[in-house]
């Protein structure tokens, strides 16, 4: 399948206080280039030119780094979570027709053929969305995928917003998606910021799609590695380590 008609929205605008650097996060260096360098490359590799990154903190300084890079910049200030942040950025795609790909900057690893799965999932399938999932071992804070009798998505529920039962799930969300750009678009307008940390949140689309009755499937990775993200200092010397080995 191609990807024709496919925009990707990197969302790059957090700090990322736990990296103790006033440097946005996604302005780190791994393997000599800039976190988010590697994700552009990626999505650029998948076959997806149309490029939007959501920027935020010291957004002069990643205007600036990344001026030459062929992609739109949409500021968002305040940082009122990932839904708020894909908000953001739908004036720079207004009268767009196509899938949607979401992503982290500062998520190095998402390979162009996982990417290109994401979007043949949603497309094969019928899926409003296609949710990038892990299974691990240790599941840690990640949100956990509830999914219903015949395998698609029921819920995303966040950590901090799970009880019990749903902690025990292994099967975790990376924060990759392909939405059906068509069907996003009106469930955007209806997130609330009812939860622990008062945001808007991206997954919460899922619940409305299902609302709808529509159809949301989940493509799991057979590399867990895939789902890294980066939140600190350790983490992003373990990305290091990862590649070093490669």
């Amino acid at each position: 399948m191609s990807v024709n008609n496919t925009t990707a929205v990197i969302l790059a605008a957090g700090k990322g206080k736990r990296m103790k650097s006033d440097l946005p996060k996604v302005l780190h260096k791994l393997d000599g280039r800039y976190l988010v360098d590697h994700v552009i490359e990626n999505v650029r590799k998948a076959g997806v030119e149309n490029i939007v990154l959501v920027v935020g903190h010291k957004h002069e300084l990643v205007k600036e780094k990344l001026a030459d890079r062929g992609i739109k910049f949409v500021i968002q200030e305040p940082q009122l979570g990932t839904g708020h942040a894909v908000q953001i950025a739908m004036p720079a795609i207004e009268g767009f027709v196509g899938d949607l790909l979401v992503l982290c900057g500062d998520m190095p690893f998402i390979t162009p053929a996982t990417m290109t799965g994401l979007i043949n999932k949603r497309r094969e399938t019928g899926s409003a969305a296609t949710a990038l999932t892990v299974r691990l071992d240790d599941p840690g804070s990640y949100g956990r995928i509830v999914r219903d009798k015949d395998g698609f998505l029921k819920a995303i529920v966040e950590y901090k917003d799970a009880d019990e039962k749903i902690r025990l799930i292994d099967e975790v969300n990376t924060a990759a998606y392909c939405f059906d750009f068509s069907k996003l678009v009106p469930v955007l307008k209806l997130l609330k910021a009812e939860n622990a940390q008062a945001e808007y949140y991206l997954t919460d689309t899922i619940a409305l799609f299902r609302t709808d009755n529509l159809k949301v499937s989940a493509l799991i990775s057979d590399n867990p590695n895939e789902g890294m993200g980066v939140n600190s200092q350790d983490e992003l010397n373990l990305m290091e380590s990862i590649i070093k080995e490669q």
